[in-house]
């Protein structure tokens, strides 16, 4: 067995290190090339709501027929969904290791039936990409979070296969949801999502996207979550996402309890075949420290399991800084 085999929602891996959702997952040949470069699994280029309704909207027929318009929506809708299922079920025949379609999502009503015809397709599980943008100040934490919960709960009566809940780190207790998650059958959460964010171009006086690329540097905002969530020891996977860029970060991820770690920018920035080196440095490491497998270190740097537990929850400078001018 290799060094670097694992699980993830009950799916054997042969390395923790997992291609995240993007382009580079979005065609046989690059999943391929990725199962070649020793990823554990793949998730595929996510299958956008918004994509869809814009599709729909774009295309609709305005000669006035409601029929016409009821057809055409159908049909936009259908062929990029049969798109998306061909491409799973293609993939599936072809690459060796499991196949992760993922589903991004803006309301707990629209994928419901996408989620079951993936299923279908042979998906080894499902990705559920979900941030809701609270944008009034009427609505309360309590009901954005149970959008969800609601949409979890339709989702595990619906489809079989395990799946995972792709989340922001924007809660008011992200401990809690992820606790909630468990207890509604959810069999992974990925932390964290990267979604848009904007930012200002002075000269044109105009709104731009800020850097799509995470950092190294942006590992600091998952670490702690990751380290206190897999204190829990509830029985849902981890999967760590962002600041992922060697395999020291992924590591890192691993010490702190995640069960995976999943790698997208530094792949955009070296290629694909750089998923190669990244193995490399963690089973080097591994040999270094003279572990066996990757459930040997999991975790020794968590919550539970550090001296000092209270490092994961200070959020003041002052202990560090006060003797800086």
């Amino acid at each position: 067995m290799s060094l670097l085999s694992t699980h993830y929602m009950g799916l054997k891996l042969k390395s923790p290190l997992i291609i995240g959702s993007s382009s580079l997952t979005s065609s046989l040949s690059r999943m391929k090339t990725a199962e070649e470069s020793g990823a554990g699994a793949i998730v595929m280029k996510s299958l956008f709501e918004e994509q869809i309704n814009f599709s729909i909207a774009s295309s609709a027929d305005t000669s006035g027929y409601p029929e016409s318009d009821d057809y055409l929506s159908y049909y936009t809708k259908s062929h990029a969904v049969d798109e998306y299922l061909s491409l799973i079920e293609s993939a599936k025949k072809t690459i060796g290791i499991p196949i992760i379609p993922s589903i991004n999502c803006i309301s707990s009503e629209t994928w419901i039936d996408f989620a079951r015809n993936i299923q279908n397709a042979g998906a080894d599980a499902l990705e559920v990409n979900m941030f809701f943008l609270p944008v009034s100040s009427k609505i309360s934490s309590e009901h954005s979070e149970k959008v969800y919960l609601d949409l979890i709960e339709k989702l595990k009566v619906t489809i079989s296969i395990p799946f995972a809940i792709k989340i922001g780190q924007r809660f008011s207790n992200i401990l809690y949801m992820i606790e909630q998650f468990y207890n509604r059958g959810v069999n992974g959460v990925v932390m964290f999502n990267r979604f848009y964010e904007p930012d200002i171009d002075i000269d044109n006086m105009s709104i731009v996207p800020s850097a799509v690329f995470s950092n190294p540097d942006d590992r600091r905002h998952v670490l702690r979550w990751i380290g206190m969530a897999s204190a829990l020891k509830l029985k849902i996977d981890i999967s760590a996402s962002t600041g992922v860029h060697s395999g020291a970060d992924a590591i890192r991820y691993l010490l702190t309890g995640a069960d995976t770690v999943q790698v997208c920018s530094a792949l955009y920035t070296r290629g694909i075949q750089y998923l190669k080196t990244m193995n490399k440095e963690v089973e080097d490491w591994m040999r270094k420290m003279a572990y066996n497998t990757v459930d040997d270190f999991r975790g020794k740097l968590n919550y539970s399991a550090i001296e000092r537990p209270s490092t994961f929850e200070r959020t003041q400078f002052m202990k560090y800084f006060s003797s800086y001018d």
